[in-house]
């Protein structure tokens, strides 16, 4: 399967992506010329990392019968100092909300996504240490 999209020049720092399922915006830094128009190369990067794995999660916990009232997923990336700059150390957090959790089921969902499912992950791991964390907040 070939996946494709488009990038287009928009002026100065600012391009669309044209992908068959949508468009984003994607500008540099303002010191870099950019006009804060759009999220940033190494941004989307770690938005797919998190969205891969979101998917997943959301996905996984229905069919566990293990709903949560809600989730979210903090990614943080280290650069490295010289160039080419790129993430060589990458942490992501799950960070779960609910009255109770069924953890067993929970923590199985994030492995199942982290070392089998999520291909975006995989990527990362050819290029970067990447370390997971769970967090559980009741509400």
């Amino acid at each position: 399967m070939i996946n494709t999209i488009e990038v287009s020049w928009k002026g100065e720092m600012l391009f669309e992506s044209t992908a068959p399922e949508g468009k984003v915006m994607i500008d540099a830094a303002e010191e870099s010329g950019g006009q804060g128009k759009g999220l940033r190369p190494k941004a989307l990067m770690l938005t797919s990392l998190a969205g891969c794995t979101a998917m997943d999660i959301a996905s996984l916990l229905k069919k566990m019968r293990a709903e949560v009232a809600d989730f979210k997923i903090e990614v943080e990336g280290n650069l490295t100092e010289e160039h080419p700059k790129f993430y060589d150390k990458v942490k992501v957090t799950y960070i779960f909300y609910d009255k109770e959790f069924q953890k067993d089921k929970i923590e199985k969902a994030v492995n199942l996504s982290v070392e089998r499912y999520c291909g975006v992950m995989h990527m990362f791991r050819q290029f970067a240490e990447v370390s997971i964390e769970i967090e559980y907040i009741v509400q």
